[in-house]
């Protein structure tokens, strides 16, 4: 157990930014989900840019790192591409 004030108060602030952080990612794992089952092009094609907008904040905001950004947007463009 934490002994010091400022130790409190930064595993309430981990908490929060835990619990935020797994809401933005599982989001964003759903919306590729939904367009990896997307067979329709025209359908997958208006998903994409929502997707990758979703991913590039996930990026910024150091959720998840910005190689691993690119690589799931460049398989998603090859997804849709590919119908």
């Amino acid at each position: 157990m934490a002994h010091h004030k400022s130790a409190l108060k930064r595993i309430r602030q981990t908490e929060q930014k835990r619990l935020h952080n797994k809401y933005y990612a599982k989001t964003t794992r759903n919306a590729m989900k939904k367009l990896r089952l997307t067979s329709d092009k025209s359908a997958a094609t208006e998903l994409l840019p929502k997707v990758s907008a979703l991913l590039d904040k996930l990026a910024k905001r150091n959720i998840i790192h910005k190689n691993k950004a690119s690589n799931l947007k460049s398989g998603l463009a090859l997804h849709v591409n590919a119908l």
